[in-house]
């Protein structure tokens, strides 16, 4: 009985063991798959199918706008593949390629001290205050020279019309009355331009010089009228002869005069108003500059870092400029004979314009229409591998030779057609075959990978979540490449060996 007892007593403590093991001290082994982070080749293909046809002229164009620089070929011209056969201008691109590499010195900067960067914008708006202020300045004291030269023209054209009148138009006949009278007006013009000027000069308001140049250049319009009433006076026959010629010249140059002080008078007030609007610029520039800075220092605290963001985007600007540097070059896809040239230097073209025709030394091409978001990773002279229904075990090689610019609909889907020409065509191709080709658009050898399963976006940032002493933590990383074979080259964030969590 007391052995039965015991046996009960011991069955029940490995079961109670066995509980106490299972519920409270055994650990779960976790839920996901781990992935290393290890070194290896990205690649992004695109793949379609597509047919064989035999080849034809083929019209080629630059990918982007621009003036034609220099023709580099002539019509019958043979050309390899990768011949240089136009070129656009590049001088802007090239401007702003230096403008981009000397920004991305500034960029890769450790720190700033934004706090001197501030009180250096503070003080630029000063100077800017200070400087437009006097430019200002000038400019009206520089219109106010241009109305006492005004005033001296009118003067002497008054001068002059008081003379011519004294000496040939003393009488009570019609022209004397029309010469008198002319006189008179720009005797009247004349006190209210002196008036002007005198309320100008007070007290240097820029207002009254304003309303000065506006007035006194309608007083340079009557006396310039009255001259030329008082001129066409000195012809009519009964003066035509008695009038000297000196006098009739003396007239024709003060009217020369006038119309040159009319002239200073607008280019008075546009210069004052290009200056108002270069200053209201650049003073509202500095204010910005001011203001941005300032709301920088608040947000990141005095030393501001310069981020990679900054850096990437210079890195990207300096891409896309160099990419358009080389596409400004039109170069011959592949083995042909030019057959036309449909544009001159100096022409402006257009993306969709053809500038220049071959035909192709090769027999036949593949013709392929690529899915719109595939197309962006698609460019010339791209590798090629292609395999023909017809030779389901042979893979041929060739290259993009061609994309369309302009698209086309496949039953509501938007494609490009891509020509692709082979390296070594065999001789039982036919016209008509059916191709499934694989476009190599882009390849990184011996890069940091991880897989692309492994990688969530959350607020824009890119965040693996890493394995680490029986740990997950997540960790933002920077990405290059993603490749088509499920891998992501990885920039930064991450170390060669360091395991990452696939959910």
């Amino acid at each position: 009985m007391r052995k039965k007892i015991i046996l009960i007593v011991i069955v029940i403590v490995v079961v109670l063991g066995f509980v106490i093991y299972q519920f409270f001290i055994k650990k779960e082994k976790p839920e996901f798959v781990l992935e290393k982070v290890a070194m290896a080749t990205v690649l992004k293909e695109v793949s379609e199918t597509g047919m064989v046809k035999i080849s034809e002229e083929t019209k080629l164009g630059f990918k982007n706008a621009g003036r034609i620089e220099k023709i580099l070929v002539k019509v019958g011209d043979v050309v390899e593949a990768g011949k240089e056969l136009a070129k656009l201008e590049t001088n802007q691109l090239l401007i702003e390629l230096t403008e981009a590499k000397a920004d991305i010195e500034v960029a890769k900067a450790k720190k700033t001290d934004a706090k001197a960067s501030l009180e250096t914008a503070k003080q630029d708006l000063k100077d800017i205050e200070a400087g437009a202020e006097e430019d200002l300045k000038n400019a009206y004291g520089d219109a106010l020279n241009t109305l006492d030269d005004a005033y001296l023209k009118m003067y002497n054209a008054f001068n002059t019309v008081s003379d011519v009148q004294k000496t040939y138009f003393n009488s009570t006949d019609q022209e004397s009355i029309q010469v008198k009278e002319s006189k008179d007006k720009i005797e009247n013009v004349l006190e209210q331009t002196k008036s002007y000027i005198a309320q100008a000069k007070s007290d240097f308001q820029n207002e009254k010089i304003d309303t000065a140049l506006s007035k006194i250049k309608d007083y340079l319009s009557d006396t310039k009228e009255a001259l030329e009433i008082v001129r066409d006076i000195t012809e009519r026959p009964s003066y035509r002869d008695t009038i000297s010629s000196s006098d009739k010249t003396s007239l024709d140059n003060q009217k020369s005069y006038i119309n040159t002080g009319f002239t200073n008078l607008i280019n008075a007030q546009q210069t004052i108003s290009t200056t108002k609007i270069t200053n209201d610029t650049n003073i509202n520039n500095a204010k910005s500059k001011v203001s941005a800075l300032e709301i920088q220092l608040k947000e990141e605290g005095e030393n501001i870092g310069l981020y990679p963001a900054q850096v990437n985007q210079c890195l990207a600007k300096i891409s896309l400029l160099e990419n358009q540097i080389q596409e400004a070059i039109l170069k011959n896809p592949g083995d042909g004979q030019i057959t036309k040239i449909n544009k001159r230097e100096g022409e402006i073209v257009q993306p969709t314009d053809f500038v220049i025709s071959f035909l192709p030394s090769a027999p036949f091409q593949i013709e392929v229409d690529i899915y719109e978001e595939d197309i962006v990773n698609v460019k010339i002279g791209d590798p090629v591998r292609i395999t023909l229904a017809a030779f389901p075990d042979e893979v041929l090689e060739g290259k993009v030779v061609l994309i369309d610019p302009a698209e086309k609909l496949i039953e509501g889907v938007v494609y490009y057609k891509v020509t692709i020409d082979f390296k070594e065509a065999k001789e039982s191709i036919k016209p008509g075959m059916t191709a499934d080709i694989v476009i190599e658009s882009a390849k990184k050898d011996n890069v940091l990978v991880i897989p692309k399963r492994t990688i969530e976006k959350i607020n824009g940032k890119k965040i693996v979540k890493v394995f680490k002493n029986g740990n997950v933590k997540e960790r933002e990383i920077e990405i290059g490449l993603e490749g088509s074979n499920d891998l992501v080259e990885v920039i930064s964030g991450l170390k060669e060996g360091e395991e990452v969590v696939i959910e």
